[in-house]
């Protein structure tokens, strides 16, 4: 019996959908390697003005407008830039002709979206710009348009025609702009050494926020932490370790360093002496594992898994600050 090793043809409308689909990415990766290699250092001139007026100022904004396609780019970019902590917010061109030009400042700077460069609606937020000194960043595939000219600097998007077959709607242009509008947000990012800790602020929920939670913010306070001394008979201790109810008690030293812990396992392995009457010092287990208050709550729980224990004291400067139980991890979505 002979095996045919060819894979059967593809149905014709699946190669046709095929074939249009690959044509856009290509096209418009194409794009985006052509602008790449087109960058020179107007795109820095751009993380100045920026940078001159938002970043330096308590109170300054990128304002993000466009018309229609280019303005869904728009409050994407804005979003962007908010998110890796450059303030801004978008102003639609429309609405801004009809008073909403009251909420660009002189703190401010302006990143005006159009192909073309001769979007109509923009006409009114290009003079605004050029009469109060609002520092002006175009995006757009013409520097000899009525936008281009106007700009301080014009980041300019790659002449490549559009991916639609009829080279009408908007494919190659927008994606090119949204791509450049993430340069500048991550290139701003990277120049003020935006952290993840900044991130999470700008993040709380979802499971970013939960990723970057740190063991301070879920821990039991000292206040809660069941502790005692070294010296502390066993039946005083065991007092201690039921009030709390973490199944665990701390031991510390004369300087209230945390020397040891004792758990329900330690209690099981000394049964057949007289434990009442021994010392937490001779029952503890020394060096117990430790966290930071500063680490991640992810790591914390991975800790925890790893050595099969259901909580973890919180030290700094070898002294217990908290405890942070698997159960507080989990009730946050930790994992």
């Amino acid at each position: 019996m002979t095996v045919s090793s060819s894979a059967a043809p593809l149905d014709p409308r699946v190669a046709s959908d095929l074939a249009a689909a690959r044509h856009v990415l290509e096209a418009e990766a194409a794009a985006l390697t052509r602008m790449s290699a087109d960058l020179d250092a107007g795109f820095s001139r751009a993380l100045d003005l920026i940078e001159g007026r938002v970043v330096a100022s308590e109170h300054g904004r990128v304002i993000v407008s466009g018309m229609g396609k280019s303005g869904h780019i728009g409050r994407k970019i804005s979003a962007t830039l908010a998110s890796t902590g450059t303030p801004s917010f978008f102003v639609h061109p429309g609405e801004a002709s009809h008073g909403d030009l009251g909420m660009i400042t002189r703190q401010d700077a302006l990143i005006l979206l159009s192909k073309s460069g001769e979007t109509a609606e923009l006409a009114d937020m290009i003079a605004y710009s050029r009469r109060f000194q609002i520092p002006l960043i175009a995006i757009t595939e013409r520097r000899d348009s009525a936008l281009g000219k106007a700009a301080d600097v014009v980041l300019a998007l790659p002449v490549n025609g559009e991916a639609c077959p009829l080279g009408l709607a908007p494919t190659t242009s927008t994606t090119a702009s949204l791509a450049i509008g993430d340069a500048i947000a991550v290139a701003l990012l990277e120049r003020r050494g935006f952290s993840a800790t900044d991130f999470k602020v700008f993040h709380p929920g979802g499971k970013l926020g939960q990723r970057l939670l740190k063991v301070r913010e879920l821990m039991h306070g000292a206040a809660e932490v069941p502790l005692t001394g070294l010296a502390t008979r066993m039946s005083e201790a065991l007092i201690v370790m039921s009030a709390k109810s973490f199944g665990c008690v701390g031991i510390v030293d004369a300087d209230g360093r945390l020397a040891g812990i004792i758990t329900d396992g330690d209690l099981r392995r000394h049964m057949a002496g007289n434990l009442l009457e021994q010392t937490a010092g001779t029952v503890m287990t020394k060096g117990p594992l430790t966290v930071g208050p500063d680490s991640l709550a992810a790591e914390a729980l991975g800790i925890m898994n790893d050595r099969k224990i259901t909580s973890l004291f919180v030290v700094e400067n070898g002294k217990p600050v908290g405890l942070v139980h698997m159960h507080d991890c989990l009730r946050a979505g930790v994992s």
